[in-house]
């Protein structure tokens, strides 16, 4: 089986997991953060969003500067431009591991800060970081910030303490 095989199914599942739980975000709270080091709730909603890019980014490319980087500053303005970005990300991630043989993701990519290497890995392990495993990350603090605003949270894997299945 070709690993975008494996890689499509499971970006597929956890997408619409992702999804429920960026679908509870309350817009009149994008302000709102449970500590003063912690990002506010609109920003990791959109975070969260933007984060497949990732997974088109390392198929196009062999080395990734941070440095020379640009990402987007603009803010959504409300859930649904959240959902429209993760739609978007989502897709664009798709077609790039549609498209994507073995020899492009066993291939190395590498991440420097001005020009300076600062780690090397195959492209399907990079995306694994970069795009699945950090977005599983965010969204299990997303679920804690929807549980301190007492918005019902999804199950994700089974039923939550707010959705029976």
């Amino acid at each position: 089986m070709a690993i975008n095989t494996t890689l499509l199914g499971e970006l597929k599942h956890e997408a619409s997991s992702t999804r429920k739980m960026l679908e509870r975000i309350p817009a009149d709270k994008f302000d709102w953060h449970p500590h003063s080091k912690s990002m506010k709730l609109g920003r990791l909603t959109k975070h969260i969003a933007e984060l497949n890019l990732w997974i088109e980014r390392i198929l196009q490319s062999d080395e990734f500067d941070f440095a020379t980087a640009s990402f987007s500053s603009a803010f959504p303005e409300n859930i649904e431009e959240i959902l429209k970005i993760f739609d978007e990300r989502l897709a664009e991630a798709t077609v790039a591991l549609e498209q994507a043989t073995d020899d492009d993701l066993n291939k190395i990519w590498t991440v420097k800060r001005n020009g300076q290497v600062m780690f090397q890995m195959p492209k399907k392990v990079a995306m694994r970081s970069f795009s699945y495993n950090h977005i599983y990350h965010h969204r299990g603090q997303l679920s804690v910030y929807l549980r301190l605003l007492d918005v019902p949270v999804p199950g994700m894997y089974g039923p939550s303490a707010d959705d029976k299945f």
